[in-house]
């Protein structure tokens, strides 16, 4: 029986109708609109089949936006859970102090990633984070500034400098505000993605993958200075691990 599954984000939301673990429809909007009245219920609709599971499960890191969800879709008799109502150490170890501090989609993209035994994923999201996954065991991570955030509040911040698209053709300093602007972002995070990649692996003498996703995954991909792979579906496919495991 086919399931409806999620990941609320702090700027943009996924919801997609999959068929055990094969994602069969898919669509990516804005996190506000969920505030907007039955946004959720029209986008429902769009993905609707006969004999679906009345079960839907999120990963969320926006409380309100989850609350607005459940209450909608209650009146289609929907009953929405997030993936932390679930003892998530029976699919991975977590080794940090306090699970409630960690974001359920960090969660759930490690339980995805755990095949590889030790890997690294970095989500170029709101936030730019970094999570380390050794031995198959959650381990901890880091979280820096957004590359598109940090872009919007440059440009709100400062009364001349734009709003502007990354683009990964910085040879040179600019010779107007935009280049300028470019490759300010471009070698900054060019500098701090590798640092912090030598920060976490310098003393982790063993094969491991490094896993991008999020917005600016396939132009970091050419930057980052070890081998990568992109997996834009690494957040859905850990939500759907824990559907079918617990649901």
């Amino acid at each position: 029986m086919n399931y409806i599954i999620g990941d609320i984000g702090n700027t943009s939301t996924r919801i997609c109708l999959l068929n055990k673990s094969k994602i069969l429809k898919s669509i990516i909007f804005d996190t506000k609109k969920i505030f907007l009245n039955d946004y959720i219920l029209k986008i429902i609709k769009k993905i609707f089949q006969k004999n679906l599971k009345k079960e839907i499960l999120f990963s969320s890191v926006v409380p309100l936006a989850l609350k607005k969800i459940k209450r909608s879709l209650k009146k289609k008799n929907y009953k929405v859970l997030e993936v932390k109502n679930f003892n998530l150490k029976k699919m991975i170890k977590i080794n940090i102090k306090n699970i409630n501090q960690l974001g359920s989609d960090r969660i759930v993209n490690s339980i995805e990633a755990k095949k590889f035994k030790n890997c690294l994923i970095i989500d170029f999201g709101t936030a730019t984070t970094f999570d380390i996954v050794k031995n198959g065991i959650y381990e901890g991570g880091v979280i820096a500034p957004g590359i598109k955030s940090s872009i919007r509040n440059l440009s709100q911040s400062t009364a001349l400098l734009p709003m502007f698209d990354l683009k990964n053709q910085q040879k040179s300093y600019g010779k107007n505000t935009k280049d300028a602007l470019n490759a300010g972002f471009i070698w900054g995070y060019d500098g701090l993605i590798n640092n912090i990649i030598n920060k976490i692996t310098i003393n982790w003498k063993m094969n491991y993958k490094i896993i991008l996703t999020g917005g600016y995954a396939n132009l970091f991909k050419k930057i980052i200075k070890r081998s990568t792979i992109v997996d834009q579906n690494i957040t859905i496919k850990g939500v759907s691990k824990v559907y079918r495991e617990f649901l």
